[in-house]
This record gives structure tokens, C-alpha cells and sequence, in this order.
């Protein structure tokens, strides 16, 4: 499985967010990934000041994902050309990036946007 940024963010909150179904099978997954695009997100939305983080990005992130066990994706150029071949359905390119892994490495992914969907690709 693996989260976009949005269920990473609501995973870190302790997961309010998510649905009891989903948490159960975050928890019986033998790995949970999350792409390097989200540490991006997540360094952009505290820059703004739409997100408030206790620590910096780079420090909240490294806490996240050693508390959850989670596994980062990097981007690489097989994630980057694949994320502008796809049609222009949806228009935040980390989005993009976010299907063109989950595509590549054959993963659903936990999200509440439903215009993922429509990439033909599994999501919870």
C-alpha cells in the first residue's frame, strides 16, 4: 500500500481520518510506502504556513516514518517520465507522481481523492 501525503498527514495524527477498515489493513500489511514526493508536500504546506509541525519537515518526516514503519519510495526517472505520460486528468504533478508509483510498483493507494480513480488503479 501506499499513502498520499494526505494519509500520511492523517495517519501521523493518529489516524482520525481513516476509515477503521483501512487502519486494519495498514496494520496487517507487511509494508506500507510512502513516496519521497510527500516529504516534498510536507516541507511546501509548512512553508506556507498550512501546515504547523512541531519540528522541521525533515525531522517530522524521519519521526513519521520510523514510528510507522513506513517504507519511502524514492523518485526516480521510471516515476518522473511515467507521471507526464499520463492523461491530464488530474493536475498536481505531485499527485502525479504519487500514481505513477503506485502504477510501476503495482500498489493501492490510501487516499481520499477520487479523482485517483479514474487512472485505473486500486485505492482504499
Amino acid at each position: 500500500m501506499l499513502l498520499d501525503t494526505c494519509a500520511l498527514l492523517w495517519l501521523a495524527q493518529g489516524g482520525g481520518q481513516l476509515s477503521p477498515d483501512v487502519l486494519k489493513k495498514l496494520a496487517a500489511a507487511p509494508f506500507v510506502y510512502v513516496s519521497a514526493i510527500s516529504g516534498f508536500e510536507v516541507g511546501i504546506k509548512h512553508q506556507k504556513g498550512k501546515l504547523d509541525l512541531p519540528v522541521p519537515p525533515s525531522d517530522w518526516f524521519d519521526v513519521i516514518v520510523k514510528h510507522h514503519d513506513l517504507q519511502v519510495l524514492p523518485l526516480d526517472l521510471e516515476i518522473c517520465i511515467r507521471s507526464t505520460q499520463l492523461p491530464p486528468i488530474h493536475n498536481d504533478p505531485c499527485d502525479r507522481m504519487i500514481i505513477a508509483t503506485a502504477q510501476i510498483h503495482h500498489l493501492v493507494i490510501v487516499t481520499a481523492d477520487t479523482v485517483f480513480k479514474t487512472y485505473e488503479i486500486e485505492t482504499l
